[in-house]
């Protein structure tokens, strides 16, 4: 099994619904994304998929949110916008934009609100 790892960065600012602490205030993060890619055959050019295609699709991803108030994007309005919620968002949409390839299946998504802390989505639970 191959794994691939590429990472972006967005800057957006969120509030937290039902929370009672300082995050319940509209405050700005620069969020770091790490994107896990897996497979277990390669191309003929010896790749998963080239690293410049896997990173206009997570770019893609990330401009939506962007700059952004993340509260304001659909999916947020049902779902707190929450790092455990922006790392599961990021999974399903790059899963998508991937669907299209095959043999290789997202495996993970980790979004850094810090330098400290971060929340990490598996498509399949860890053991």
């Amino acid at each position: 099994m191959y794994e691939l790892r590429v990472e972006s960065s967005f800057s957006a600012a969120h509030f937290l619904r039902g929370y009672k602490g300082k995050c319940e205030n509209l405050h700005g993060h620069n969020w770091k994304v790490e994107a896990y890619i897996v497979g277990k055959t390669l191309d003929d050019s010896g790749m998963l998929i080239d690293f410049k295609d896997l990173k206009k699709h997570l770019t893609n991803i990330i401009d939506s949110l962007d700059h952004k108030l993340v509260n304001e994007i659909p999916h947020f309005q049902v779902h707190n916008p929450s790092c455990e919620h922006i790392a599961y968002y990021i999974y399903t949409h790059l899963s998508k934009e991937l669907a299209s390839y095959t043999g290789i299946a997202v495996s993970h998504i980790t979004v850094w609100e810090t330098v400290h802390t971060s929340a990490t989505y598996y498509a399949k639970e860890k053991k």
